[in-house]
């Protein structure tokens, strides 16, 4: 059994397409959607009552995002470390004297 569903297309300044589903429509066409994300490239926003729930997208678009935090996340550290560095550091155990633990 095939089953077809309606698909809303955005495209915005030469971004990939990006295409809302109803989450409910997903078990319906879960492969096709699977397929337009895997080999076509596109990025599906699933929506419930209207507000967005959840993305389905390429791997590369996932690998991408995972180095952009790490990326935030490596420069959070290194801000941390120059802070500590700058101010100065306290053992555990003093910091666990100040809250009572």
């Amino acid at each position: 059994m095939v089953h077809f569903v309606q698909f809303e297309r955005l495209v915005q300044r030469g971004d990939p397409i990006m295409t809302t589903l109803a989450a409910s429509k997903v078990r319906e066409s879960f492969s096709e959607t699977l397929n337009r994300v895997a080999f076509g490239k596109e990025r599906v926003v699933l929506h419930r009552h209207g507000k967005e729930v959840a993305a389905v997208v390429p791997i590369e678009d996932l690998k991408l995002l995972q180095e952009l935090e790490d990326r935030i996340d490596l420069a959070d550290a290194r801000a941390a470390l120059a802070e500590a560095k700058k101010k100065g550091t306290k053992p555990l155990q003093t910091i666990k004297k100040e809250l009572g633990l």
